[in-house]
């Protein structure tokens, strides 16, 4: 399996005439990076900004101006319609003042506004401009009547203008915008309405003010489940330990160190969502006490710590578990994998639990491939390996199935 539907896609860009016009060739780059056909259509004031040539040489592909709309040339192609039904999802970045007053009010008078009257496929709208601009109530009224219409508007980012302001009016980031695209096109949009609360990455048990217990997860399991649940449309909050791997753009983040934190977070934040998936390793263990000072070496001692057991977040879940929740577990198993695995599963309330064998190369901490075997209470569903947004994908694919075939609805109880 691969996702196909990041890899193999038809993206129209609009490119309007704001500075940040000059970050287009940086945009076409990262979405033929990931494998997609890219057209481009640019404004007469675009064009000041950037080159054609650039464009048309990245995309290997003509670029479409404005003059091309009724030209003898190519006006015979009808653009803005023949564009419209090739592309799979059209993206306006940056999208000027004007041009949102063109979107909101269905202004046929150039290739890109008159596209966006025939497309049938997702819009994305990046505006970006000066933040007085942004502010101004007619950019308001047109931001408010292009949602209307089901334009997806992304709103710019806070900082410093290339006026010289400070303010919103940045455009997004090459990140947001390739983050915003891939969502609007994903294949499944069968969360939607859900809130899903993912733990990810490891603990750390401090000993003294400079050591702790810890282990090697990176959180890339966590942030791959995140990732792909905002896809399929869900509210994703990810509670992290401290990760090496960032959490994921459109998703809530709530930091944590210990295990103890992470269960208190947990619990204050379960509650209000519908599908909890605990895929942290979480320390078993923590010293009895932490020493204030740092522990000092000595000559022919050894050093002895005595270690309690952490609270069990899985169990607590399970035993709090609301009406209409779906739990999912993760164990990291080094023998008698499946047995322990189902054990834990009946012990703890869970209704599945991922497998992950530690001692399989494939599987260890911090590769990017992952295999798994799905367990729920009537056995293995699935037996999955890949990469680990591939296995998150698989996963989230059983837990809709698993939901649906339980009568899942959203929880009531709702912050």
């Amino acid at each position: 399996m691969t996702l196909e539907w990041k890899t193999s896609r038809r993206i129209l860009l609009g490119v309007c005439g704001g500075i940040s016009a000059y970050k287009a060739p940086e945009i076409v780059r990262e979405f033929r990076k990931q494998g997609w056909d890219v057209e481009v259509v640019l404004s007469l004031a675009a064009e000041r900004f950037v080159s054609p040539l650039v464009i048309s040489t990245l995309t290997g592909r003509k670029v479409w101006r404005e003059e091309d709309f009724l030209s003898a040339e190519y006006g015979w192609k009808i653009p803005h319609i023949s564009l419209a039904e090739w592309a799979d999802v059209t993206v306006v970045a940056p999208a000027t003042a004007s041009f949102l007053q063109k979107a909101a009010h269905g202004d046929a008078s150039s290739t890109l506004s008159a596209s966006l009257l025939v497309t049938r496929s997702p819009v994305l709208l990046f505006p970006a401009m000066n933040v007085f601009m942004w502010e101004h109530g007619a950019v308001r009224d047109n931001v408010d009547r292009c949602s209307d219409l089901g334009y997806r508007i992304v709103e710019p980012e806070e900082g410093a203008l290339a006026c010289g302001y400070e303010g919103k009016g940045r455009l997004p980031s090459i990140e947001v915008i390739r983050e915003e695209t891939f969502r609007a096109v994903a294949a499944v949009r069968d969360m939607t309405g859900l809130r899903v609360l993912v733990t990810s990455g490891p603990t750390r048990e401090a000993i003294d003010p400079v050591r702790f217990i810890s282990n090697p997860s990176s959180g890339k399991m966590g942030s791959a489940l995140a990732r792909t649940a905002w896809y399929r449309g869900a509210e994703v909050t990810v509670i992290s330990g401290p990760a090496t791997e960032p959490v994921p753009y459109g998703v809530r983040m709530i930091p944590v160190v210990s295990a103890g934190e992470m269960f208190d977070a947990v619990m204050q934040e379960a509650p209000s969502h519908d599908i909890i998936v605990k895929a942290a390793a979480v320390g078993d263990f923590t010293p009895i006490r932490a020493m204030d000072k740092k522990i000092k070496r000595e000559e022919g001692k050894n050093l002895v710590l005595e270690m309690v057991p952490n609270q069990d977040i899985a169990a607590a879940l399970g035993a709090s578990k609301k009406p209409g929740q779906f739990l999912v577990g993760f164990a990291a198993e080094t023998d008698d994998a499946i047995a322990n695995a189902t054990r834990k599963l009946v012990r703890k309330g869970l209704d599945l639990i991922v497998l992950n064998d530690v001692q399989s190369k494939s599987s260890a901490f911090g590769s990017e491939n992952n295999s798994v075997s799905i367990i729920g209470k009537e056995g293995i569903k699935a037996e999955f390996s890949g990469s680990k947004e591939e296995v998150a994908d698989v996963i989230w694919e059983i837990v809709s199935l698993s939901r649906g075939a339980a009568g899942g609805q959203p929880c009531s109880s709702r912050s």
